[in-house]
């Protein structure tokens, strides 16, 4: 049974920094496309940022491009997801995601198997 596990997400000011963290436990030793998404109260979960198991290819939604930062640790089975220039648009519930048969990055919710509980951010103006 995989696991994930988000962290670091809290409260910052707009323009300030937050750094996201997964832990990906469970399941047989294979490194996995793995992806951050968040969903805001009463709106629909969006994708934010996906990367490939080799970590050569990042894709990141338009909204957080030239501000998130994207990154994983094969060795510790980790994510993250720096976020920086943060904005009141980016309070939302962050979740992690990952899947065992994906062979690119993808920006599609649906493809994922295996998601986190999530980790709330919030951005104050």
């Amino acid at each position: 049974q995989v696991q994930l596990a988000e962290s670091g997400g809290g409260s910052v000011q707009a323009g300030g920094s937050l750094r996201l963290s997964c832990g990906v436990s469970g399941g047989r030793s294979r490194i996995y496309v793995m992806g951050w998404f968040r969903q805001a109260p009463g709106k629909e979960r969006e994708f934010v940022a996906a990367i490939s198991w080799s970590g050569d290819s990042i894709v990141y939604a338009d909204s957080v491009k030239g501000r998130f930062t994207l990154s994983r640790d094969n060795v510790k089975k980790e994510l993250y997801l720096q976020m920086n220039s943060a904005k009141p648009e980016d309070t939302a519930v962050y979740y992690c995601a990952a899947d065992p048969s994906l062979v690119q990055a993808s920006r599609d919710g649906s493809e994922y198997e295996y998601w986190g509980q999530g980790t709330q951010v919030i951005v104050s103006s």
